[in-house]
């Protein structure tokens, strides 16, 4: 279960362009054949290639887990089309004014945060989509719970300024261990450099030797370059 370093883009925001879960992985098709081969090589699951609404910013914009994908409402037919080559795996287009959706919800496959400034009826559809329960929550906070964290079917990596009572939250609803750190020589939005599942992890590659042990800590993976 090895922990990876990787830039995309020539940035090491990783988390920005690339949407990970158990089952697949979503990556920009303008990345560079080279860090996509490595990301199939390092996960050994599906990789789909597209945009959303032609744009590269895919985990930001995308929210997902093993049962189901959020989109933004301006995501293009074909780009859902090639999301639909994907078995049992629910699609949902939001009808709403926000979209970014990968920074707004924090999930894995046993549960969901999200940003609580979203209505009930889109928590609902969330839910329904992702097939978990989801409920409203902050991360040191403030509500861009999936740009501060990461969550796999082992753990959650956090921002470092998680309150007590919002890192109880992770536990009840994620139902796994909670740590915290920092990714990228000391930048706390874990969302915007480490993507992983249980299996893998890849940090952006300005991320430092002791911010990779505490990632391995909190995700139950294992340094292997």
């Amino acid at each position: 279960m090895p922990i990876y370093r990787l830039d995309t883009f020539g940035s090491a925001s990783i988390g920005v362009y690339i949407r990970a879960t158990e089952k697949f992985i979503i990556v920009p098709k303008q990345a560079p054949q080279t860090k996509i081969k490595k990301i199939k090589e390092w996960f050994k699951t599906k990789v789909l290639e597209t945009n959303i609404g032609g744009s590269v910013l895919i985990g930001s914009l995308v929210c997902a887990n093993s049962n189901g994908i959020i989109l933004p409402r301006f995501v293009w037919d074909e780009e859902v089309q090639v999301l639909k080559s994907l078995k049992d795996v629910n699609i949902t287009v939001m009808d709403t004014k926000r979209t970014a959706y990968g920074n707004l919800v924090l999930a894995n496959d046993y549960g969901a945060i999200v940003d609580p400034r979203l209505n009930r009826r889109d928590i609902k559809v969330i839910s329904d989509t992702l097939g978990v329960e989801a409920v409203p929550g902050e991360i040191a906070g403030l509500p861009y719970v999936g740009a501060l964290t990461v969550a796999t079917n082992k753990g959650v990596m956090a921002h470092p300024l998680i309150k007590q009572e919002e890192e109880k939250l992770l536990r009840d609803i994620l139902k796994v261990h909670v740590g915290v750190g920092t990714v990228n020589c000391g930048i706390p939005y874990i969302g915007t450099g480490l993507i992983g599942n249980s299996k893998v992890a890849v940090a952006g590659s300005l991320t430092t030797g002791p911010e990779l042990f505490m990632i391995e800590q909190a995700l139950g993976v294992s340094e292997d370059e």
